[in-house]
């Protein structure tokens, strides 16, 4: 290198590197049925979740919400991406789960809806990333060991 680089800019120029551009908010996905889609995890639990505009019904499985998780604190969990990005009651969400018990599904249906709205709004993405709403959360139960009682307990010792 005989040249002297002393800023970004010269390297840039010498490099032959292209301007990257601010492309802005991606595009909004939504099909033909104006619905967004998205697939949520959670422990053993999957979650398929359409989310379109409207009162903000809640159906899992065929189910209204409120009768499929019964107790409060799973309610409030499936609701608080909407309460994050100030959407509650502005859309409906249809969603079918399997697997897991009632806790992992809550957690996958969250998910889904958290990602399902950043595909029908892309710019509330920063507020659901923010809230950790985006992210899998990757905790599932640990397997049994051999020569133990579950995955970590020991059996009681014995000295007769």
């Amino acid at each position: 290198m005989s040249e002297d680089v002393k800023t970004l800019e010269d390297l840039k120029e010498l490099t032959g590197a292209p301007d990257v551009e601010d492309t802005g908010p991606a595009e909004p996905v939504i099909d033909e049925h104006g619905r967004s889609y998205a697939t949520g995890r959670r422990k053993d639990a999957v979650a398929r979740v359409w989310i379109k505009p409207g009162p903000g019904k809640i159906t899992v499985n065929g189910r209204d919400a409120e009768l499929y998780f019964a107790r409060p604190v799973l309610q409030m969990m499936i609701k608080q991406p909407f309460e994050t990005v100030e959407r509650l009651g502005q859309y409906d969400v249809m969603c079918t789960v399997k697997g897991g018990g009632l806790s992992g599904q809550a957690g996958a249906v969250r998910h889904g809806i958290s990602r399902a709205l950043t595909y029908f709004e892309p710019t509330l993405r920063g507020k659901l990333k923010a809230g950790g709403f985006l992210t899998r959360d990757s905790r599932a139960v640990e397997r049994k060991k051999f020569g133990r009682r579950k995955a970590r307990r020991s059996f009681q010792f014995s000295k007769r």
